[in-house]
């Protein structure tokens, strides 16, 4: 009888040392200098190295962690000017570029810095280009940077708007030992109700993004096209897309570079103010010039049972905003898209207030709408909501095949608030090959606890064991984390009104 039970418990055993082995958590040691009004923004990991870039009112700092989280080093970066517009890194096995821009007098410089793993710089910066806008210009953000999937391109570029009937186009193509390959001027033909969006730069150096046509009111797009900028061109190839009678808004795009395609999708309705009745695609071959498909996908009643929350069954994704576009092996791919709302006892919050700015005369600093930046993250700007209530709740994972044909569906639930910020707030998804993890804070006893959640191919989610090691002095905030391999995030935390940084093994 004895010999019996062994074997199964045995095997229990095994079974949980594995999982309690699956994953580590690894904190680092609050510096005193990273209070919780410090930005930052993780640059990731270099020659072992796990870097992160800081600024705090003019003071710009590289942290330096080893594997284990523990500091190395703090390396001032005495050469940056004192009021630095954008900073952008792009981070490679040995190297970071650090490109970024400031304004002097009455012109905006765009350069680019070299830095190694260990946050040193033993060549001076290069100057990229120049742009006189004014002493008294309101906006001074001048260069935008995009970069290809392989990061062997990089594209530093403007857009000059002082004829509202023409664009301007100047962009700098580089490859990854920032040796220019092209530079290019050339001028697109603009209406007043026309924009920009979606910018994304192949692995060929081919600039690719969207001309879309808004209502007068800038609540929907009604009209849109898809541009190509081939790399050694100074030309635009331009490929119509056909709406019908369908309003979209929050348009995005997603580059397949094995495939050489762009998917662009947003939500569709049928009339103003209505409600969201599916997803349209539109797939483009850029690499044989000539669209795959474009269709309407309806949401059937089933999937907007399972994702309207409090609402009715109708306007079930009207809270819905799309957050990620996974490529999958097959030419398909995965959607997410969260629930996001706000309340207040002045105003509620709705999609269509501001969805696209303002356009404004001068330099074009290209933008996408969404309800939040996950890349880099400013305290300033989330903590100035004073009697606004954030709510962050389902996600949905909507998969399709090869065609634009849905697969499978599934939600991953959760229902999150907080009170004039939303820091702690949303999620971060981290792939690791054989499923995608959700990780999002949930309440407990007034407290915030990080939860893990997997969702496997097929689309089954599961909710995993509690994290090992979480400490609960740390308060976390999943959606400012980054992946920086192929298994391991850091996220940053705050710790007793410091930030710090939290990494996880799976």
């Amino acid at each position: 009888m004895h010999t019996l039970y062994r074997l199964p418990l045995l095997l229990l055993l095994l079974f949980a040392s594995t999982a309690a082995m699956a994953q580590k958590i690894t904190y680092s040691e609050p510096e005193k200098d990273d209070y919780k009004s410090t930005e930052f923004e993780i640059i990731g990991k270099v020659a072992g190295n796990i870097l992160v870039y800081k600024t705090d009112r003019g003071d710009y700092v590289v942290s330096v962690y080893d594997n284990t989280m523990q500091l190395k080093e703090r390396v001032k970066l005495d050469f940056l000017p004192r009021k630095v517009i954008s900073m952008d890194f792009v981070a490679y096995p040995d190297k970071v570029l650090m490109i970024y821009q400031f304004q002097r007098k009455d012109a905006v410089f765009s350069f680019c810095a070299t830095m190694s793993p260990d946050a040193k710089f033993s060549e001076a910066p290069i100057l990229i280009d120049s742009t006189r806008i004014g002493i008294y210009s309101k906006e001074n953000k001048v260069y935008s940077v995009e970069v290809s999937e392989d990061k062997n391109r990089i594209m530093v570029y403007k857009i000059n708007q002082d004829n509202e009937n023409n664009n301007v186009f100047y962009t700098f193509l580089y490859d990854s030992a920032m040796a220019l390959v092209n530079n290019s001027r050339l001028s697109m033909p603009m209406q007043k109700k026309q924009f920009l969006s979606n910018f994304n730069l192949t692995n060929t150096g081919d600039f690719i993004f969207n001309k879309l046509e808004r209502t007068s009111n800038r609540d929907y797009v009604i009209s849109g096209s898809l541009v190509v900028k081939r790399s050694l061109v100074d030309s635009f190839e331009t490929s119509q897309m056909a709406f019908k009678a369908q309003l979209l808004d929050e348009v995005k795009m997603k580059l397949d570079n094995n495939k050489q395609t762009a998917l662009v999708t947003a939500f569709y309705y049928k009339q103003k103010r209505g409600n969201v009745e599916g997803l349209y695609l539109y797939k483009y071959d850029y690499g044989n010039y000539k669209t795959l498909y474009e269709k309407s996908q309806v949401f059937p009643d089933d999937l907007k049972a399972n994702a309207r929350g409090e609402s009715s069954t109708n306007a079930a994704f009207n809270d819905y905003f799309i957050r990620k576009i996974i490529n999958t092996a097959n030419g398909g791919f995965l959607l997410t898209a969260e629930s996001f709302s706000t309340s207040s006892r002045y105003q509620p919050w709705n999609r269509w207030n501001y969805m696209y700015g303002s356009p404004y005369s001068g330099m074009y600093a290209p933008y996408y709408y969404s309800p939040y930046s996950s890349m880099y993250y400013n305290p300033y700007y989330w903590n100035n909501s004073q009697g606004l209530r954030y709510h962050y709740d389902n996600v949905a994972v909507l998969s399709f095949d090869d065609e634009g044909n849905m697969q499978w569906n599934n939600f991953v639930h959760k229902s999150q608030f907080d009170d004039n910020a939303d820091l702690y707030l949303s999620y971060l998804m981290v792939n690791v090959g054989s499923e995608l993890r959700f990780l999002y804070n949930e309440l407990d006893r007034r407290n915030y606890m990080l939860t893990d959640v997997s969702l496997a191919p097929g689309g089954k989610v599961n909710r995993m064991p509690t994290l090992r090691n979480l400490d609960k002095g740390f308060t976390w905030m999943p959606r400012y984390g980054k992946q920086i391999s192929g298994r391991t995030v850091v996220i940053p935390c705050i710790y007793r009104n410091y930030i710090c940084f939290a990494k996880i093994d799976f």
